[in-house]
């Protein structure tokens, strides 16, 4: 079978949407931190496990997971995005950890050694896949019998509260069908069972697919996050096909859709994931 390029990813993450979430790691970060820690204790990372982190973008997960691992461990972070990566290995560097490296690919067709890790994880970076069951089928043969996943992807759209105030621009932004299930894109794996039966037909036993929700923060106050929201990617995306005018427009309303959630100098907004685990066969 003939392999599917992930070319429009690729194109997006080496364009504006990696080199913003490069130069906006700590707030993206900040938006996502409250998945680390069930993300983590799934994973049951131990001191000298190899770990492998896929869509490690800016690195945080890759950097939690080797100090998890401990000096006699290491994390592989493997992402297509090089501006992401940069950062990545520039963060590590400061903090000097030194068993965490990096690798631009795309996990559908990257020479994983075959049995090389322990466990892979991923914050929301397997959802961007052209062909997601040549990607997961490609980590599981990362790892070695026994060795075990702990997947994050987004769920349900209606869960995340920024999606809902994109909703209330409807008549302002062409939203189409943004933040709809369905891939490759953030929603591809939102539906139940679609990221379980992928690891089931990938060969892992033991699947489960347990429903999170986490707060995160996206600025100090509602115009902060606002501001924030529509230069990321999607929303610089919807913009861009409107005027002036009726940008600052969407601006006002956003800013007042998302002053509900301000307290204690921060906006915080819901949102969801699926939590998908599994081991490998063996071992």
């Amino acid at each position: 079978m003939p392999e599917i390029a992930n070319t429009a990813q690729a194109q997006a993450w080496n364009g504006y949407e990696g080199a913003h979430w490069a130069a906006h790691q700590d707030r993206w970060d900040a938006v996502n931190a409250g998945f680390d820690q069930p993300l983590l204790d799934a994973a049951v990372i131990t001191p000298g496990d190899r770990v492998l982190d896929v869509g490690c973008g800016a690195g945080a997960t890759t950097r939690l997971a080797a100090r998890a691992a401990g000096p006699d461990g290491s994390a592989l972070g493997l992402d297509l995005s090089a501006p992401m990566l940069e950062r990545a290995r520039a963060t590590a560097a400061r903090e000097g950890l030194g068993t965490v490296r990096f690798e631009q690919g795309d996990a559908q067709v990257h020479p994983l050694p075959p049995g090389a890790f322990d466990v892979a994880v991923s914050r929301f970076g397997v959802m961007f896949f052209a062909d997601p069951a040549a990607a997961f089928a490609n980590i599981a043969g990362a790892l070695r019998p026994g060795g075990r996943v702990a997947l994050l992807c987004a769920a349900e759209p209606e869960g995340n509260a920024w999606l809902a105030a994109f909703a209330a621009l409807a008549d302002l932004l062409p939203l189409g069908g943004f933040g709809r299930p369905g891939g490759p894109g953030m929603f591809s794996l939102a539906a139940a069972g679609a990221g379980a039966a992928l690891l089931d037909a990938a060969g892992l036993r033991d699947v489960r697919a347990e429903h999170v929700t986490a707060y995160g923060t996206w600025g100090s106050d509602a115009r902060e996050a606002a501001d924030f929201l529509l230069d990321s990617g999607p929303g610089r995306h919807l913009t861009a096909r409107v005027d002036s005018a009726t940008h600052d427009r969407a601006r006002a309303r956003l800013v007042e859709e998302l002053r509900p959630y301000e307290a204690a100098g921060a906006v915080r907004l819901r949102a969801t994931g699926w939590l998908l685990t599994g081991t490998v066969a063996g071992g």
